[in-house]
């Protein structure tokens, strides 16, 4: 089947929540199951898509020689794919009840649904050009998300994101441009793919563009504040777009840039990658640092984001194939780990009206479910064995002490200290939730501090996303034999 049919599933979700907007439907049952039958469709072609099509590129338009629109799904594309189309639908589901008692609900699911599509063509993207144009749409069609309350926060957390991820974008523009001139048309090739009478020096310059600003989504230090500030959005923004979406773009690309365009025998030994592991190495643990003092519950947990997206990127900035697939790991897991967490808070700041971890003191004996699961992710986020987050952390560290440099002994360190920074922001947490000070225990038949748990659309998707961070976490056995084979190149 030609790759052609992989623009339908990009298209139809921009199409189906743009309509949202003109149809105006009034009736929340209606408008739910529209959105909901449009992300689910998505999903189903998305499969199709990727069960029938071969890894061939498919050319949709031609702007000059060496920039053109292609689309291809190749393993990496895949991966990325499929994760987010086996999420979206079930952080619908949590979103429908999020959002039941908010103001221009079809505006929000219009940029929600379109966002679906947007992030699939950035999985999609065959080349640098492709890559790009979708990784600036992601941008545009966030930013109303981000703002969506529209009070001062909201419209400042938006300005805030827009000129992160706009200069971001401008920045690597300059990478886009120079790595399509000596790379025929920007194509991605594992193992790079630059030729030509380029120079080296430039060429290594071109890469810390392309890093930091494509690093920008992924919150590389010092490009990474917007993503706290961008906690203010509804929480199924915060959980699925800034724990997957948005933030595993930035890192996706960076995949493609590092493994696809420039390549290990490029990059080795070189000193624009020394200076990326560094920035890596130390934002994993400065964001680890904040979040261990924030007091914000969402803000807490974007902190932490900041701090494990650097997992990913000091596994990937290895350069060899067992640092890649421990990224690549963290990536899928990360993300059913996080987003279960942020819809956890989300069900605490929906059921009592608080945000923040000094007013979740006793809250787990009104909510023991939603407590429970958070417990249990915030186990594997810290590396727990049995649960998916060590597997992926074990993964990591190991491959900083296999790979034997400088860069990867104080990465694999810095990892450990990391984890243990987790355990003390995360868990605290758990234990202020079940286990209060005398005294302390805000939920004790008060009137001010009322709670109750919250109902089965949002507990579903809690549930669902730990039991899978278990099962994963007791039989990794299939998945990682998968990246396994995607980061050697082997699919």
């Amino acid at each position: 089947m030609s790759s052609l049919i992989l623009i339908v599933p990009i298209l139809f979700p921009i199409i189906g929540g743009y309509l949202l907007i003109p149809l105006g439907i009034t009736n929340r049952k209606i408008r739910n199951g529209y959105a909901m039958a449009v992300v689910c469709i998505t999903s189903v072609l998305c499969w199709i898509a990727l069960y029938k099509v071969g890894p061939v590129s498919a050319s949709l338009y031609s702007f000059t020689r060496g920039f053109s629109i292609d689309l291809r799904a190749d393993a990496p594309a895949k991966m990325f794919a499929l994760m987010v189309s086996l999420m979206w639908p079930l952080v619908m589901l949590y979103a429908f009840e999020y959002m039941s008692a908010s103001k221009r609900t079809n505006s929000f699911f219009a940029f929600y649904i379109m966002t679906y599509g947007v992030t699939l063509g950035v999985a999609f993207a065959a080349n640098m050009t492709t890559l790009y144009m979708f990784y600036e749409m992601l941008s545009l069609v966030t930013i109303p998300l981000v703002s969506y309350y529209a009070n001062h926060e909201s419209m400042y957390a938006g300005r805030k994101y827009a000129a992160y991820t706009i200069g971001g974008a401008s920045m690597a523009f300059f990478a886009v441009v120079m790595t399509s001139i000596y790379n025929g048309a920007g194509n991605f090739l594992y193992g790079g793919n630059l030729y030509g009478p380029y120079d080296p020096s430039l060429m290594q310059i071109v890469f810390l563009f392309g890093f930091f600003g494509f690093g920008v989504k992924a919150a590389i230090f010092p490009l990474h504040s917007w993503l706290p500030t961008a906690s203010v959005a509804p929480t199924p923004v915060t959980a699925l777009l800034h724990a997957v979406a948005v933030v595993n773009s930035g890192v996706f690309a960076i995949v493609r840039l590092a493994w696809y365009i420039y390549g290990p025998d490029f990059l080795r030994g070189t000193l624009c990658l020394t200076i990326a592991q560094g920035f890596a190495i130390f934002t994993l643990v400065y964001a680890a640092v904040l979040a261990v003092k924030e007091r914000h519950f969402k803000r807490r947990l974007a902190c932490s984001t900041v701090s494990n997206l650097s997992y990913m990127l000091f596994g990937i900035l290895l350069m060899t194939p067992q640092g890649l697939e421990a990224g690549l790991l963290h990536m899928i897991f990360h993300g059913i780990i996080k987003i279960t967490l942020f819809m956890c808070a989300g069900a605490f700041m929906h059921e009592t009206i608080h945000s923040y971890v000094y007013e979740i003191n006793g809250v787990g004996k009104k909510m023991p479910v939603t407590f429970t699961m958070y417990t249990i992710s915030a186990l594997s986020l810290v590396g727990i064995p049995g649960l998916c987050g060590f597997v992926s952390k074990l993964h990591l560290v190991m491959s900083g002490l296999e790979e034997g440099s400088i860069p990867g002994f104080i990465g694999s360190a810095a990892l450990m200290v990391a984890a243990f920074l987790c355990a003390i922001y995360t868990l605290s947490v758990s234990i202020r939730a079940f286990f209060p000070m005398a005294g302390t225990d805000r939920y004790a038949g008060t009137d001010e501090y009322v709670a109750k748990e919250v109902n089965a659309l949002m507990l579903i998707p809690i549930c669902t996303f730990t039991l899978i961070n278990v099962l994963i976490g007791i039989h990794p056995g299939p998945l990682t034999d998968i990246i396994e084979k995607i980061a050697n190149g082997l699919m």
